[in-house]
């Protein structure tokens, strides 16, 4: 495995300062801190026993460049660039009278979905980010800007109550109203066969946690216009109940065990991307991190998917066989990584089939893409069960929030079929249906 080479780094901005343009301006893909990325991943990689030449592979470590940048550009973005500019005079009305408008106005901006990366394991999280605020000096913010503000301090290595603080403070030091509100809903993907004991914050295959943050009058959450802000957000739906869990431990990796034996240039690799980045890994809250990191990464390679098949091969009568029955294993659990970006799909997996005995363990590789995957699922189980076997597999990725594109709550479903599921479209609706009614993703 080799080392990280930061001679060419060095050459490119030696080149790019000779030419008289700033690193800023080389193209993305020759600029310092892309090269230093790739040439971490390549090692992780490399630590992990893939080929960095193979197929699909090839360009991850570009990939993962550019989702990394991309998900930590609030390093380089400042508040003011986005409020200055949209600050808009609103009289409201008249002192005494009431409030509203400009002036003494409570407004609310809810559900802003962004994500940011966990500074623990450098995972992305998802993050719906409600703002009260109270306007003062007959200016009003342009709403749109709320989610500008929001965006330039999740788009850092971040925990969530430092990041309602962020937003928070940021707001009433540049919009100067009576007040800032902020509270957040956070999402951390939990990671498979780790030993962490899930809580009362954990559902659904994350840790859910809720902050909050308030600044001027707000600065009292037991005020009655806390409870009013509070209550627009009861509107929605919203649980404004605080989650029992530690905030400061809620990433899985804080609250497992690191038993990993590391490797010292794959612990280097996580390091280089952190500075890389534009932090400093010698920061108190960052000094686990690449450790952790490698222990989720590790994790994948022992996840399993296991399942039992109990069924039979048909009703016989006067020893002949009258019919098959459908048999249905649903909502197996599975992890899994993406070899594209390097980030976790999770989700479940429903198998239909005519015929099996005994059990199976069914090994979701370390690199996969999903098609892959269920297609490697449904040749494995085949000769098991009598060659028809039907495989849905239902996941979403962590990938479709973390980059630019930031689809929030989107799913992916494949499906693969064998035997007389390929020809039986009457087979494989009875299946389908059965998922319908039984399961959710």
């Amino acid at each position: 495995m080799g080392s990280l080479d930061e001679e060419h780094l060095n050459l490119d901005i030696e080149i790019g300062l000779k030419n008289g343009c700033c690193i800023e301006q080389l193209p993305f893909e020759h600029q310092p801190e892309t090269l230093a990325i790739q040439d971490a991943v390549k090692l992780l990689l490399q630590g992990l026993h893939e080929d960095v030449n193979r197929e699909g592979i090839k360009k991850t470590p570009f990939r993962v460049a550019k989702a990394l940048r991309e998900g930590t550009r609030g390093y380089k973005l400042k508040v003011k660039d986005f409020v200055q500019s949209a600050l808009f005079p609103e009289a409201g009305l008249d002192e005494g009278v009431g409030q509203a408008g400009g002036v003494g106005g409570l407004v609310v901006v809810r559900d802003l979905d962004h994500y940011s990366y966990c500074e623990s394991c450098l995972l992305p999280f998802h993050v719906r980010c409600h703002i009260g605020y109270v306007p003062s000096e007959q200016r009003v913010l342009g709403l749109s800007k709320f989610s500008r503000v929001a965006d330039v301090f999740a788009k850092r290595l971040q925990e969530p109550q430092r990041l309602a603080d962020d937003i928070c403070s940021a707001l009433q030091h540049w919009v100067r109203p009576s007040g800032v509100a902020v509270v957040l809903q956070c999402s951390h993907i939990h990671f498979p066969s780790l030993d962490v004991v899930k809580d009362s914050s954990s559902h659904d295959g994350f840790v859910k946690v809720l902050v909050s943050s308030g600044s001027g009058v707000f600065e009292d959450e037991r005020s009655s216009l806390w409870g009013e802000f509070l209550s627009f957000l009861k509107f929605r739906g919203v649980k404004t109940q605080q989650a029992d869990a530690s905030v400061k431990e809620w990433c899985p990796s804080v609250r497992c065990k690191l038993s990993l034996e590391e490797d010292p240039e794959m612990v280097s690799a996580v390091v280089s991307i952190l500075r890389s980045l534009g932090e400093d890994p010698s920061r108190k809250e960052l000094i686990a991190t690449p450790s952790r990191f490698l222990k989720w990464m590790m994790n994948f390679q022992n996840v399993n998917l296991e399942m039992k098949l109990n069924g039979f091969n048909s009703v016989r009568a006067n020893g002949e066989i009258r019919e098959k029955r459908l048999h249905c294993e649903l909502n197996l659990q599975f992890w899994s990584m993406c070899e594209h970006h390097l980030l976790p799909f999770y989700g479940v997996v429903h198998v239909g089939y005519y015929c099996s005995e005994g059990s199976n363990s069914i090994a979701s590789s370390l690199l996969q893409v999903q098609e892959r995957m269920t297609r490697q699922i449904a040749e494995k189980l085949s000769p098991l069960v009598g060659g028809d076997v039907i495989v849905v597999a239902e996941a979403g990725h962590t990938c479709m929030i973390s980059r630019g594109i930031e689809k929030f709550g989107s799913s992916t479903a494949t499906i693969a079929v064998l035997g007389q599921f390929c020809n039986d479209s009457s087979a494989r609706a009875v299946f389908l249906d059965k998922i319908h009614t039984t399961t959710a993703l």
